[in-house]
């Protein structure tokens, strides 16, 4: 590999325009290495996201803290052409995607779109007049859940909720998560269920994975959560399911089901710290199925992947009831002793 390429960066980028992404693929390869993601604004600064904090490209390929003269600027051209791109130029083909904000590329990195919603008798049907686009970096990092693995004495049989703040590193701690249990890298190798909605997961592409998630797993591609849970029990017979982002109401009745089939659930949940996880009804809803016994707190974009605090279900839920909202963070379980 030379001093300029990096894979998932690179893979990530062709979605730019060519006047733009001509800058990106001249960027050093440790910049690239802590890339999150490439952002284009109409009439705004090009700016990349790393682990470090937000940067600007300068037309001399250079990046720097503050917007300057010879910062680039991405104009509505630009924006639109990115856009077509990620479309592989048929835009109706991806308009379910279009219409919830969003749209996987090969290899599983997640684009987000922003602008003028499109209605059709009151429900959202599409978007038009694209004026953002935030391209998330997807990384396959073998050996992110080791530390998790470790806390929880290689047995995460009794579920696993997942939680921290966008970009924090949820979705790449799932795949490793998937990876090892199938790869039997903790124990026994085990039968893995991935229902992947939005392509995050395993960035499957004409029907073969890009990502590894083992040699165990089974990949339900593009399958809402709650009929990919149900579809997983009925014909795939699992040991464990992991998925993404789990909240919705049906979702919820899903796992309960996969408790009852004596599946373990493995899934993440948007929250910036475990206080404000408990304040969210459908997170409170999830633990209280009883098919998560633990909570993963993440620390954030700043350090993704990292773990603060290790939870059990049983103690969060007790709290809430006893009203003792303040005191969640008093007691994590795993890497800091066992509560």
């Amino acid at each position: 590999m030379d001093n300029y390429s990096d894979p998932r960066f690179d893979s990530a980028a062709k979605a730019v325009c060519e006047r733009i992404g001509k800058y990106f693929k001249l960027l050093p390869r440790d910049i690239k290495n802590q890339t999150q993601e490439l952002r284009l604004r109409v009439n705004k600064p090009v700016s990349i996201c790393c682990t470090g904090g937000i940067y600007f490209l300068n037309y001399s390929g250079r990046l720097v803290c503050y917007p300057d003269d010879d910062t680039m600027i991405a104009n509505k051209g630009d924006v639109e052409e990115c856009f077509r791109n990620i479309c592989s130029y048929s835009i109706y083909s991806h308009q379910n995607e279009i219409k919830n904000g969003f749209i996987t590329l090969s290899g599983g990195h997640r684009v987000g779109i922003s602008g003028t919603a499109v209605f059709h008798n009151g429900e959202i049907t599409g978007m038009r007049d694209i004026s953002s686009i935030n391209i998330r970096i997807a990384r396959e990092i073998t050996g992110s859940a080791t530390e998790l693995f470790h806390a929880l004495n290689n047995d995460i049989s009794g579920g696993l909720l997942l939680a921290g703040a966008p970009a924090s590193g949820k979705t790449t701690i799932l795949r490793d998560i998937a990876r090892q249990l199938s790869n039997g890298t903790c124990g026994d190798m085990k039968k893995v269920a991935v229902i992947d909605e939005r392509g995050e997961l395993a960035g499957t592409y004409m029907g073969v994975p890009q990502n590894d998630l083992g040699v165990c797993s089974d990949v339900l591609d593009g399958y809402p959560k709650a009929e990919g849970i149900m579809q997983a029990i009925r014909s795939l017979s699992p040991e464990f399911i992991i998925c993404d982002e789990l909240g919705g109401s049906d979702e919820v009745s899903a796992v309960k089901q996969g408790l009852n089939a004596g599946v373990s659930m493995i899934s993440s949940i948007h929250a910036g710290s475990i206080e404000e996880l408990m304040m969210r009804k459908q997170a409170v809803s999830l633990l209280k199925t009883g098919a998560f016994g633990c909570v993963a707190m993440l620390n954030g974009h700043a350090e993704p992947g990292k773990i603060t605090g290790i939870y059990k279900a049983g103690d969060l839920l007790a709290k809430t009831d006893r009203g003792t909202d303040s005191n969640l963070c008093g007691n994590p379980c795993g890497i800091y002793g066992v509560a």
